[in-house]
């Protein structure tokens, strides 16, 4: 059984019990080099890094469906993760998906800001729409080193735009970082750590 485990926002703490449970239990434990070093020790598992191609993990986990493997996955492994891949290749009776704590879940509780009514997305390996996007009037995105912050405050700009950002780096763990800024006061200069961006409409 191959169970693909969301490792919650990024401290270790945030794994859920069930994913805890069915670490302890596993014969092979695949991740990112820091969801393993997140791995409780009394977790015997065989640790692997993960592919850095998915068809190369995908053919690996083909061969070892009899066995009790864990996947680890950042945040919630459908939300923009590596469980919608997984869900379309590998038959459905060996595939168990755990969910997990997101970045983005995560992001509003430290803002105590509810998530109703909220529009998520991504800019990993995509261009968004942001004359769509930026109707929304609260919107949240998990950005890549080509989209981030300052890319997104100009997509802003461009269009007159009266918004707030909220960037949250480093989400969970000790160096965590979160600012409140006007797109305006986004300098292409800063370099922002890993990050997820909330865009609010100003009120």
């Amino acid at each position: 059984m191959i169970h693909v485990i969301g490792m919650g926002p990024g401290e270790g703490g945030y794994i859920t019990e069930l994913g805890n449970q069915l670490l302890e239990k596993a014969d092979l434990i695949i991740g990112a080099t820091r969801h393993l070093e997140a791995v409780p020790p009394q977790c015997k598992g065989l640790k692997r890094a993960l592919d850095r191609k998915l068809e190369e993990l995908t053919l690996f986990l083909k061969g070892n469906l009899e066995k009790e493997v864990v996947v680890l996955a950042s945040g919630d492994p459908l939300i923009y993760g590596i469980g919608k891949y997984l869900s379309e290749q590998l038959p459905k009776e060996y595939l168990h998906i755990v969910s997990g704590i997101s970045s983005i879940q995560y992001f509003f509780s430290r803002l105590q800001m509810d998530m109703n009514d909220l529009y998520i997305t991504s800019t990993h390996g995509k261009v968004p729409h942001f004359d769509q996007l930026l109707s929304f009037e609260k919107v949240a995105l998990v950005t890549d080193q080509h989209i981030g912050p300052y890319e997104i405050a100009q997509e802003i700009l461009k269009r007159s735009l009266k918004k707030t950002l909220w960037i949250g780096e480093n989400l969970s763990y000790g160096d965590e970082v979160i600012s409140c800024l006007k797109p305006e006061e986004i300098e292409k200069e800063r370099i922002f750590k890993r990050n997820v961006v909330v865009i609010l409409d100003e009120k």
